[in-house]
């Protein structure tokens, strides 16, 4: 190893060692440690630097990744008004108009208020803040509340997760976080924090966190009350640090902050005996005998939730915070018979057409005769269980042929469904080739 000879200030010749960095050019004794490469050296401090620059470089990347992500939505938003979400809603969900029309106001509202800020930020509209308005969805079950929330999330591209409020307990006890709902929604976007920000959440049977009593008790309602004021600062906007891994048990891990603000919320939920508590109010009880028990404005019949406001959801057991921050209240319909007509044949996805491409994967033709389709819907509205009802009953009728046309779909042509199959009196007719 040679030596080189430099001078000081003074003049003074001092020793400097050959090896040096070969981008500062500092020597091996002026810096704190240096990387020996093949055809040259790297020092700490240019180390350093460059990792310096390879941080601001992915920050550049991420935020051109997160535009690309903004702009993505908001070319989708602008291609789409009311009518339009309206339009592509009918093509999946039978029914429910007024529901319809109400979502798609309300989601086209919503995204108009994120990807809008910019051009009105000018004039007497510069310092007016938008509220965010959050949606509570009420009808029985197989209505269609959880299928207009997933065809909403697909029709704007956004995020879309689905959780379930039974789970959920106030923080400390045993069961999940309402935390855990971000996080669905975080995975449902690929642990993509701005793209989860403008995601839609959708809350299941919310109805089953209601208050369990207005008495008092000496044990704390850690499952209903509880999770109302546990979700009530994540529903209205904040920003809240979510786990990866579930929290409790990796205490340790890295949070991701997620903001809220712009995260459409959807909650839904039966609210079995809502409509008792609506006609309650509605009745007017006295005593005497020329009391009228009964208001004339309305018939027995009708569907009640229709007469719904917020005193009646105060009185089921849901918190005046929790309503309040949920601004928008919509009640689905009850199924009729021939709305369940129309689920088993029309839409886009429909039931029958999933059994029929089912069967054709084998090579086997399925034919529901039209007589069937009213026998199927007739049975299925009987039972009461909305639209879910009709796949347990289809699974009924053709379960014994889908055990039997695998093995034998080279010699069956055809799987016909009459009346007589449809009210389980007989078996598929099989044709033969």
């Amino acid at each position: 190893m040679t030596e080189k000879k430099d001078k000081d200030k003074k003049g003074r010749s001092k020793k400097r060692s050959a090896i040096s960095c070969s981008f500062c050019g500092k020597a091996q004794d002026e810096v704190l440690k240096i990387v020996h490469g093949l055809e040259g050296n790297i020092c700490s401090e240019c180390i350093y630097i460059c990792s310096a620059l390879l941080d601001e470089t992915d920050n550049i990347i991420a935020s051109m990744d997160t535009k690309k992500i903004d702009k993505k939505i908001a070319d989708t938003f602008k291609k789409l008004s009311p009518q339009e979400i309206y339009n592509q809603l009918n093509l999946h969900v039978i029914g429910q108009d007024k529901a319809k029309k109400a979502l798609s106001v309300a989601v086209y509202n919503h995204y108009k208020r994120i990807f809008s800020k910019s051009s009105s930020s000018k004039g007497k509209f510069k310092d007016i803040d938008i509220i965010k308005s959050n949606i509570l969805m009420i009808g029985s079950t197989g209505v269609g509340k959880t299928l207009l929330a997933q065809t909403l999330a697909k029709i704007i591209d956004v995020p879309f997760a689905i959780a379930d409020a039974t789970s959920l307990t106030e923080a400390g006890y045993v069961g999940e976080d309402v935390e855990t709902i971000l996080l669905r929604l975080l995975q449902a976007a690929d642990y993509d924090v701005e793209k989860a920000q403008r995601g839609i959440i959708y809350i299941d049977e919310i109805d089953k966190i209601t208050r369990k009593s207005d008495n008092p008790s000496l044990t704390r309602d850690v499952s209903g009350e509880g999770v109302q004021q546990a979700l009530l600062k994540i529903i209205e906007g904040t920003t809240s640090y979510v786990a990866p891994q579930a929290g409790r048990k990796h205490p340790q891990q890295e949070y991701f902050p997620i903001d809220t603000s712009n995260i459409l919320f959807i909650c839904g939920g039966a609210f079995n005996g809502l409509d008792k508590v609506i006609q309650q109010r509605l009745s007017k009880g006295s005593i005497g005998f020329n009391a009228s028990i009964v208001e004339e404005n309305y018939d027995k019949k009708d569907n009640f939730l229709q007469y719904l406001t917020e005193e009646d959801l105060f009185r089921y057991g849901l918190i005046q915070e929790f309503v309040g921050r949920l601004s928008l209240k919509v009640c689905l319909d009850k199924m009729t018979e021939e709305t369940i007509y129309k689920i088993l044949k029309e839409p886009k996805n429909a039931i029958s057409l999933q059994y029929e491409k089912l069967f054709f994967i084998d090579g086997v033709k399925l034919t529901f005769k039209e007589e069937a389709y009213k026998a199927i819907a007739k049975q299925v509205f009987e039972k009461q269980l909305g639209a879910r009802g009709l796949r347990a009953y289809l699974e009924e009728i053709l379960n014994e042929s889908m055990f039997e046309i695998p093995s034998q779909k080279d010699s069956i042509k055809e799987v016909v469904i009459d009346m007589d199959v449809a009210n389980k009196k007989k078996k598929p007719i099989y044709i033969y080739k």
